[in-house]
């Protein structure tokens, strides 16, 4: 009779490349890269003038937000129950990836996302999806698999976005060029984005024309709109009403659009807070902003709609210029206030339109309103958790109300002549062009043809 205690059946196989642990750790270095991302694209939202660039990054943010949450929640169940998250061996690639934010200028940050970052990462799922088990990697692979896509999505819009950057900006292009190489030489020094562990490098290259990320406190801003302070007449003209029919149409559209500063908010608070709550609140400002975003794009499609060239749109900057200065909770502050000062309005808003047969305005002013009731959570659990572990720092949420009130009350109170008028003008004759679109009323456009 055979003894088969110290015989055994083969065990080599394809599937068996990756055991648990080596699964985890590689799953966790893709994650840590892409928050390393996600990071520096909120921080640098301000930073951005191409509107198309700034409300199209808050999207692809959210993707990748969606990708690093799916890679997290996949290490702690490899890892259970651990749910340390440590740097670790991967402190050097890391390194490489947190450089991003320091790009001297917008169009080297995108230009280094485009050819260094997220060609990166693409490279890498596609390595990892090639050779994984589908059985034992099934959770993770669906996810992955969409992110390829995505990635690949990204890297040709933003590939695309540079040329019209290089066009407006062509001073900048050879120093941008210059720091993506750097950049992906630096990569290369530490051993790429692979399923390998990285390296130090032992001389690490120069990356010429970096600068420390420091957040905009004055926002870049598309020239092909008319650009001003405040956006609307009313703001700092108390004679000059909300208004109904086309002027609350027109109102809208203009509000939408100007939320521009939400979005830039909302990337400056996921940035500034990023380490002190991690990940969960991480989750929830990427949605934040990239909600935001979706509200430009309303107003902007709404007003295209309604025949408004850009440089007839007036694109303001009161509200984000009015937390210049003061610490990052501020500006969480002004965020949620807004939300929650104006939510009761948006349904009121949603009826009239609907009363106008409006349906555009009404569709956007519903989803929006939806939006907002989530963000209003989104401001009061986070703010709650900063001053529960900065109470010294982090005032209530009432007394920050009142402080981002008063300064916006000061922000207006210096509204110039000039401005008042510059705005009346832009309105004024936003507001004579729709009247002359020749709408019909109501009852009239109810009627078949």
């Amino acid at each position: 009779m055979t003894d088969n205690n110290n015989r055994y059946l083969p065990g080599e196989h394809s599937r068996a490349r990756f055991l648990r642990l080596d699964a985890a750790t590689i799953l966790k270095r893709f994650y840590l890269c892409e928050r390393a991302l996600i990071i520096s694209q909120s921080g640098w939202l301000a930073g951005i003038a191409a509107l198309e660039v700034k409300m199209t990054l808050p999207r692809f943010t959210w993707q990748d937000t969606l990708t690093a949450h799916a890679l997290r929640e996949r290490v702690f169940e490899l890892r259970y129950p651990r749910r340390m998250l440590e740097i670790g061996e991967d402190a050097p690639l890391i390194e490489v990836f947190d450089e991003s934010i320091s790009a001297p200028s917008a169009q080297a940050f995108i230009l280094a996302l485009a050819q260094v970052f997220k060609p990166a990462l693409l490279t890498a799922y596609r390595s990892y999806v090639s050779c994984a088990d589908d059985l034992s990697d099934g959770p993770i692979l669906r996810a992955l698999k969409l992110a390829i896509a995505e990635k690949e999505a990204q890297i040709a819009w933003l590939e695309g976005q540079l040329e019209a950057m290089a066009g407006s900006e062509p001073e900048q292009r050879q120093e941008a060029e210059s720091w993506a190489s750097a950049l992906a030489e630096r990569l290369e020094q530490v051993g790429g984005l692979k399923l390998e562990a990285p390296h130090a490098a032992p001389t690490p290259n120069d990356l010429p024309g970096r600068r420390p990320f420091k957040l905009a406190e004055v926002p870049a801003r598309d020239p092909r709109f008319h650009l001003c302070h405040f956006y609307w007449p009313d703001i700092v003209d108390p004679d000059f009403a909300y208004g109904e029919g086309i002027n609350l149409q027109l109102r809208s559209g203009v509000s939408h659009l100007n939320e521009v500063w939400a979005v830039e908010t909302g990337g400056a608070i996921l940035h500034a807070f990023a380490d002190d709550l991690d990940w969960e609140y991480i989750y929830d400002a990427a949605r934040w902003t990239y909600d935001e975003s979706r509200h430009v794009l309303m107003g902007y499609e709404r007003l295209r709609a309604w025949g408004f060239a850009l440089h007839e749109m007036p694109l303001g900057s009161y509200i984000y210029d009015s937390a210049a200065g003061h610490e990052p909770i501020v500006r969480l502050g002004m965020l949620h206030y807004f939300e929650t000062k104006n939510i009761g309005n948006k349904v009121k808003r949603a009826e009239a339109f609907e009363q106008y047969q409006d349906r555009m305005s009404q569709h956007d002013m519903e989803f929006d309103w939806a939006d907002e009731t989530i963000h209003a959570a989104y401001g009061k659990r986070w703010h709650t958790a900063l001053h529960k572990k900065f109470p010294d720092r982090i005032p209530d949420m009432d007394g920050l109300h009142r402080r981002c009130d008063e300064l916006v009350a000061e922000e207006i109170a210096a509204a110039t002549d000039a401005e008042r008028a510059d705005i009346r003008q832009v309105a004024d004759a936003m507001i004579a062009k729709a009247s002359e679109v020749g709408l019909k009323e109501p009852a009239q456009a109810a009627q078949p043809n």
